[in-house]
């Protein structure tokens, strides 16, 4: 391993491998051979909003980032940067908190941290913190599994085939592998929600 690859930063986490969400859509599209017009018919989106997505300059809310990992055959899995440096006997069962892998959304205000060491089982584990205003989109995302979530601080709205919800901390959720559902953070602070899903096909 050269020295350049084996840097590990502070938080336990390669930085060599924090690749922005963007950088990744550009160059997962162009190892598919897709152009930006090809895109524009595949999500919708406008060929300068997905340009503008791919170099940073607009945010990337999770509703978009779910429509163009659609397009693009993957799931948002797949985004989760950064690689995780973990003693051989945890590697498959624990995360520390400073080594967690991440998606980082923040000019949407929105942060995921993968809780789980891996994605080869059934269960996955992740770490939602919206900004004051931020969510997932109105638009709605259909689920693959069931979901399930606990409210750890701050207040999260949640719509779930067509029926909205206000929860606060300590308040959990769960929902069944059938219809859509989007939440948002309609307080002046944070709010931070651990998930669960199964199968890991977030």
């Amino acid at each position: 391993m050269s020295a350049k690859s084996s840097k590990v930063s502070a938080q336990g986490v390669n930085p060599e491998a924090q690749v922005p969400v963007g950088q990744q859509i550009r160059e997962l599209r162009r190892a598919r051979g897709l152009t930006l017009t090809d895109m524009k018919e595949m999500t919708g989106r406008s060929v300068g909003n997905l340009s503008e997505m791919e170099r940073g300059t607009s945010p990337i809310t999770i509703e978009a980032l779910d429509v163009i990992a659609r397009a693009l055959d993957v799931s948002i899995n797949w985004f989760f940067s950064g690689t995780a440096v973990a003693a051989a006997e945890e590697r498959d069962v624990i995360v520390r908190r400073s080594a967690r892998r991440e998606i980082n959304l923040s000019q949407a205000g929105t942060r995921e941290e993968l809780l789980s060491p891996n994605l080869k089982g059934q269960l996955e584990l992740i770490l939602t913190t919206f900004s004051p205003g931020a969510g997932t989109g109105e638009a709605g995302r259909a689920r693959k599994g069931e979901e399930g979530g606990l409210v750890l601080s701050g207040e999260l709205e949640l719509s779930v085939n067509g029926h909205t919800y206000v929860l606060e901390e300590g308040d959990s959720f769960q929902m069944r592998g059938i219809g859509k559902h989007w939440c948002h953070n309609p307080g002046e602070v944070d709010t931070v929600v651990v998930w669960a899903i199964s199968p890991a096909s977030y």
